[in-house]
C-alpha cells in the first residue's frame, strides 16, 4: 500500500514540511560517498554514539592496580588455556539420539566372527567348529582383533563333541553286528 504524495502547503503560517528520510539530499549524488569517508557519517558531538570518553568503563582503571586474587587485565588466570579459535575442541563424537554408540573402552578391537561362528557349531556340528576354530586362529594371528579364547573352546569342543559322535556312531554299529541284525524283517 502506498501513502499519497504530500499536499503542497496550503496554509502560508505552517512551515514547510520536513525533507522525505527516503530521499537524498538535493545537494549530493545519492551514490557519492559521505565526506568524512564513513558509510554512514560522522554522530554530532556530544551523541552517545559518539567515540567513548577517556576513562571507559568497560575496561580497568589505568590508574589503579588489579585485585590480589586477579591477574592483571589481560594474562592468563588459573585456569588451563582451552582450544584456540579455529580449532575443534577434543570431545568424543555424539551418536544421535537413541542409537547405542561404542563400547566405553572406545573404538576397540571387533571380536573375530569366526572365533563366535566355531563356538557355535561346535553344538551344531561339530566337525565345521573345529575347522571354524582353526580358521578363526589364523586370522587373529594377524588381524589383531579379539576371539582367541572362543575361537579354542571352539576347537575344543569340536573336536570332543566329533570324537564322542563317532565313538557313538561305532558304538551303534557293533552294537548291530554283535545282534546279528540282518536287515530282514521277513519273519516274526
Amino acid at each position: 500500500m502506498t501513502n499519497p504524495p504530500p499536499s503542497e502547503p496550503s496554509d502560508p503560517s505552517r512551515p514547510e514540511q520536513p525533507p522525505s528520510p527516503y530521499e537524498p539530499p538535493p545537494e549530493r549524488s545519492p551514490y557519492a560517498p559521505p565526506s568524512d569517508g564513513s558509510p554512514f557519517g560522522r554522530p554530532p558531538e556530544g551523541s552517545p554514539y559518539g567515540p567513548p570518553p577517556e576513562g571507559s568503563p568497560y575496561g580497568p582503571p589505568a590508574d589503579q592496580p588489579p585485585a590480589p586474587d586477579q591477574p592483571p587485565f589481560g594474562q592468563p588466570s588459573g585456569y588451563p588455556p582451552g582450544p584456540q579459535w579455529g580449532q575443534q575442541p577434543s570431545y568424543a563424537p555424539q551418536t544421535p539420539y537413541g542409537q547405542y554408540g561404542p563400547p566405553p573402552g572406545g573404538p576397540g578391537r571387533g571380536t573375530n566372527v569366526l572365533a563366535i561362528l566355531s563356538l557355535v557349531f561346535a553344538f551344531v556340528f561339530p566337525p565345521a567348529g573345529a575347522v571354524l576354530g582353526h580358521l578363526a586362529k589364523r586370522q587373529l594371528r594377524t588381524s589383531g582383533e579379539e576371539g582367541e579364547q572362543l575361537a579354542t573352546w571352539g576347537l575344543i569342543l569340536g573336536y570332543v563333541f566329533t570324537g564322542l559322535g563317532l565313538l557313538a556312531c561305532c558304538g551303534w554299529i557293533a552294537l548291530l553286528a554283535f545282534t546279528g541284525y540282518s536287515g530282514d524283517s521277513g519273519g516274526y
